[in-house]
């Protein structure tokens, strides 16, 4: 198609850009097309980019890979050891901890293969293949076979998919699997063929007064002290294949890992990262920018805080309710925060008024080339803004509260069971039973506390009622005010205490005589069945307001990659692998203040504070620290290196993306970004954006010194 061509014209005249900031979230496949290869040696890169990546070979590219659901993972020894973050590994850790074996406090040190916890349901997963399928997409569309709307859609995207898996001599391998996902708004396609291993071991993990240090209050902020690390280990069958857990499972002889190196670095040193980035907005208009701010990231905050308040009392009161709520809390605090600093420096770096100028640039570009689609294209996107703002902030308050909400009813599987018996059919009355009980293990799993959920629904439903308006109140709302007077404390304590899903004696009771008339008088089964009418009315609403707007940002993509040629531009971060390029850099957050890009571990001294859980410093690593017992891994002037700071672009799901020097070795491990460039996911700014990483020789010093284990790095290829 004439306008594809154009882009892909745009994307492949980089050569004559200057070399020009780290910005840019690089696609693999894309690094050859848009002549990446003499910027990135410009900053410092000494091997050649098709180490890198290189479809016919081994590269760089297949020792990184996605670890669980949404962080990156390293492979750092031939033997399948795996390096995350702590706070990648947190669920597992969580996962394996209780008040007699607390590794979350004390931390996990696997001396030999056989003390390596399997983890059920943790995964680790490669990128096989990469193949472009925008011709056979754009040709679909020619045809008539799909309309231009649907075909950025998950099923024609999945059809495509399974289409080219089919055709492809992988097929029938172990462990792949195919996923097609649109880039550049729709301009361009690819399918990438994935490698799955389900036996992950969970091998090492400081204490959480290491791998947390500073906690919240140090988060997204510098200068930083955390030891943010965890490893695991891939196991396979005897042939190296993905296979389920199985004593007899071997740890995975990888065909590349990533050689550790301990020269250091220095201010102006090369650094790149591979990972899978999360979610970026780069392309998003003033009007979007709004609408993210308003209708996302302050619902966002305001039901965040409000739960977190609640959860943190209660899990300073106990150690069960502690590690049960570990993981819950810090996935919600971590974008709370991060909310909370989008905001402020989306106004403290002029986000708004970049995007405006940005806009007035384009609009005098489409005029210049006549195009009409161009010259409309903003007015249109702020006009579907203006539709669909009021739903957007009613809905980020649902899915705030409703998930934050734990304890609900399958209505559904009520459902199923009532029909049953009013048709009085006993197999399909024991089958809804049977579901029921698989239900209720769900909901009263190990990590739910019943009474810290009642606390948290006793704080959010009166808060979501605050928030939106009366009419898009789900039925139970009536009820409250109906039947109990509009008390939410007696509301939610018969919602807690009387209903069938409420306790193990009130099921057992229920599903020793099962009636109609009990389901239809069961407050939770009238909840659930209310919030999930609300949600899908809500979602109706939503899609009808958004009308063609994926379009609009194709026609938007497309031009603003027009008006930037020769200068290369990265599509948007999906969640798919990319290369960032940079330097270690200090930074000048404001004036008078200067950050240099590097922490000693004087400084987890320094912020030591007993009384506050967030600071408290293991007595071990401070006996290291008077014996200055640091090794191999000490600075040449005695210190020890904690963190370090470079200028790669990075966001959510790079959490653990290897920090590599212009040799392709492994220098640090990335899990943060900071607190002034919080806005960089809408708009990268270059002389503020830094990327956190932990370095490597702090994350070795732990391993063996801390933790013992000469075992793990006796497994690693050290380059000093």
């Amino acid at each position: 198609m004439k306008k594809l061509k154009v882009l892909a014209l745009a994307l492949m005249c980089a050569v004559f850009s200057p070399s020009k900031a780290d910005e840019g979230m690089w696609l693999l496949q894309l690094m050859q097309e848009q002549n990446l290869a003499d910027r990135m040696k410009a900053q410092g890169l000494k091997m050649d980019i098709a180490d890198i990546y290189n479809p016919d070979k081994l590269t760089l590219k297949d020792a990184v890979g996605i670890f669980g659901g949404g962080c990156t993972g390293e492979i750092i020894s031939p033997n399948g050891l795996i390096l995350t973050n702590h706070h990648c590994g947190y669920d597992a850790i969580q996962q394996h901890s209780s008040v007699e074996h607390d590794y979350l406090t004390d931390g996990f040190w696997a001396k030999n293969y056989e003390e390596e916890l399997p983890t059920p349901g943790l995964k680790f997963r490669f990128v096989e293949r990469i193949i472009d399928v925008t011709d056979r997409v754009n040709e679909d569309i020619r045809k008539g076979k799909i309309e231009e709307a649907a075909s950025f859609g998950a099923p024609y995207m999945k059809k495509v998919a399974d289409e080219t898996l089919k055709k492809s001599d992988l097929k029938k391998a172990p462990g792949i699997s195919a996923m097609a996902l649109p880039f550049y708004e729709g301009n361009r396609f690819y399918v990438f063929f994935i490698k799955t291993y389900t036996d992950v071991r969970m091998v090492a993990a400081p204490p959480s007064s290491l791998g947390k240090f500073g906690g919240e209050t140090d988060n997204w902020m510098w200068p930083r002290h955390t030891c943010d690390f965890s490893m695991f280990r891939i196991y396979a069958d005897k042939d190296g294949n993905p296979a389920d857990y199985s004593k007899d499972n071997v740890p995975l002889q990888v065909k590349k890992f990533l050689p550790i190196s301990l020269k250091g670095l220095q201010e102006g040193d090369y650094a790149m990262i591979m990972g899978f980035p999360g979610s970026t907005s780069r392309y998003l208009t003033e009007s979007e920018v709004k609408l993210r701010m308003d209708a996302v990231n302050t619902p966002r905050i305001q039901v965040r805080e409000a739960r977190q308040n609640v959860l943190s009392k209660e899990m300073a009161a106990s150690d069960k309710v502690r590690i049960q709520y570990a993981s819950k809390y810090a996935g919600s605090s971590n974008y709370w925060k991060n909310s909370i600093g989008m905001n402020k420096a989306i106004v403290d770096n002029k986000v708004l008024e970049t995007k405006a100028e940005q806009e007035e640039r384009f609009l005098n570009f489409a005029k210049a080339k006549q195009h009409a689609d161009y010259q409309g294209v903003v007015q249109q996107i702020n006009d579907y803004v203006a539709r669909v703002m009021p739903l957007q902030t009613q809905s980020t308050y649902f899915s705030e509260v409703f998930r934050g909400i734990e304890f609900e009813s399958a209505h559904k599987a009520f459902a199923d069971l009532k029909e049953a018996l009013q048709k009085n059919k006993k197999k399909d009355i024991e089958k809804a039973i049977e579901t029921l009980k698989e239900r209720f293990a769900e909901v009263h799993n190990k990590d739910y506390d019943h009474e810290v959920d009642r606390k948290v629904a006793t704080v959010l439903l009166p808060l979501y009622a605050e928030k939106v308006p009366a009419e898009a109140l789900p039925d139970f709302y009536q009820t409250i005010k109906e039947k109990f007077n509009g008390d939410y404390n007696a509301y939610i304590k018969a919602l807690y205490e009387n209903t069938i899903f409420a306790n193990e004696k009130n099921f057992n009771d229920f599903i020793a005589n099962p009636t109609v008339e009990a389901i239809d008088n069961d407050l939770m089964v009238q909840y659930s069945a209310a919030k999930a009418k609300t949600a899908k009315a809500l979602a109706d609403k939503l899609d009808e307001a958004r009308g063609d707007i994926n379009l609009l940002h194709k026609t938007y993509v497309r031009g603003l990659c027009e008006m930037y040629a020769p200068t290369p531009k990265a599509p948007d971060a999906n969640f798919t692998i990319r290369l960032t390029y940079g330097n270690v850099k200090s930074y000048d957050p404001k004036d008078g203040v200067h950050y240099k890009y590097y922490t000693t571990l004087k400084g987890v001294m320094e912020k030591e504070d007993p009384n506050n859980p967030e600071f408290v410093v293991p007595a071990k690593l401070k006996e290291l620290y008077q014996t200055k017992n640091y090794g191999r891994y000490a600075l040449p002037n005695g210190e020890m290196p904690t963190c370090f700071l470079t200028t790669n672009d990075i966001t959510g799901g790079n959490s653990g993306s290897p920090v590599m020097n212009g040799n392709g070795e492994l220098i640090g491990c990335a899990f943060d970004g900071n607190w002034e460039s919080l806005s960089g996911d809408i708009n990268f700014d270059n002389n503020l954006q830094r990327c956190i990483a932990v370095d490597i020789r702090y994350v070795l010093f732990i391993v063996e010194k801390f933790g013992g284990c000469k075992n793990l790095i006796d497994e690693m290829n050290i380059i000093e």
